[in-house]
């Protein structure tokens, strides 16, 4: 039988109502949670109790965030219909302002390079001090009825990252890998919906859902980055579809439950060894945080949900957290260099 985890139950940080929230990451540098909206098409951060909340707009839908290293400089921009920099409102104290100017930081590591985002036709920086989204490299231009969903960047400096149709109807969707040097390699494709790369703590285990399919699957990681022998890792069961995923520090894969209500725990093995619930049925994905890194900061959505159910669900597209026993693994930062 499998139990549930025995660990504080989640609470909501910020009832911030994302229609399709996505994308947590920790990042040091501000002691912040950082996350997306990609139906809403903004950027969230907030400190790790809720407070401190600030939203910002992107000109496209943001599919995912990670912090970036290095500076701009020595980044050639590929040409691209537009570049944006937008003002955000800061909630907490109600003014109007950029996202990043209490944000400066320097214990993450990142020396203030900003964020790369997943934008619908691209990989974009995004200056949080001054809100500007830039474009960097333009990905998949045949294919425009598809967007980038979600991603992660792994201890390797590589960047991993998948591409989805927005209809959710055509199996146009890929697995993208990024790696240092500027290397793009399509490593898988045949997806409608791609959803929550993540990687075991040695980095030889790539992790990676279609999310329709309601499957799970492995890959190996070859030391020179490349992805190999593809196998099935977990058939998960109903009800919901497995969306983003975080492993922690002893390997184990944690997956938001989209229409589920809950997040499943899996072993290396793939067997399921817990699961915790939640008031809404949208989950998408976790990362763990805070400075022990034992907090998972939680995103939801109340995309698809009925009228019935959103009244049902008052807290549907609300950030979450709950604590841990096991603490998760480092945010890792994507060098600009290698993005042109």
């Amino acid at each position: 039988m499998v139990r549930s985890m025995s660990m504080e139950q989640p609470v909501c940080l910020w009832p911030v109502g994302t229609e399709l929230g996505e994308g947590p990451i920790w990042h040091g540098a501000s002691h912040s949670v950082y996350f997306v909206d990609i139906r809403g098409r903004q950027v969230h951060r907030c400190a790790p109790d809720g407070s401190q909340r600030q939203s910002g707009n992107a000109p496209g839908r943001a599919g995912f965030i990670v912090p970036a290293a290095a500076t701009l400089n020595s980044v050639v921009p590929a040409p691209r219909r537009h570049s944006a920099g937008t003002q955000v409102r800061s909630v907490a104290t109600g003014g109007s302002e950029n996202l990043g100017p209490r944000l400066r930081g320097g214990d993450g590591g990142d020396g203030g390079a900003g964020f790369i985002v997943g934008l619908d036709d691209g990989l974009y920086h995004f200056n949080e001090q001054t809100g500007a989204f830039s474009p960097l490299r333009h990905i998949e231009a045949d294919l425009p009825n598809n967007r980038f969903n979600d991603g992660f960047a792994a201890a390797d400096g590589s960047l991993w990252f998948g591409s989805m149709d927005v209809g959710e109807t055509e199996p146009t969707g890929s697995l993208y890998s990024l790696h240092p040097g500027g290397r793009l390699t399509s490593v898988d494709s045949g997806y409608i919906i791609t959803n929550g790369p993540a990687m075991s703590p040695n980095g030889k285990t790539l992790y990676h859902t279609d999310t329709l399919a309601r499957n799970i699957y492995a890959f190996d990681v070859l030391p020179d980055g490349t992805a190999t022998r593809k196998r099935l890792f977990v058939a998960t069961a109903g009800p919901g579809h497995p969306d983003g995923m975080a492993v922690d520090a002893d390997g184990s894969i944690w997956v938001a439950m989209f229409r589920g209500a809950r997040i499943d725990r899996y072993n290396p093995a793939g067997e399921l060894t817990g699961t915790i619930a939640f008031p809404v049925s949208n989950i998408t994905k976790l990362a763990f945080g805070d400075a022990d890194l034992r907090t998972a900061f939680v995103t939801t959505a109340w995309k698809g949900l009925s009228e019935d159910e959103r009244a049902r669900e008052p807290l549907a597209g609300a950030l979450f957290a709950f604590r841990t026993d096991t603490p998760g693994l480092a945010q890792h930062t994507i060098s600009l260099q290698d993005i042109a």
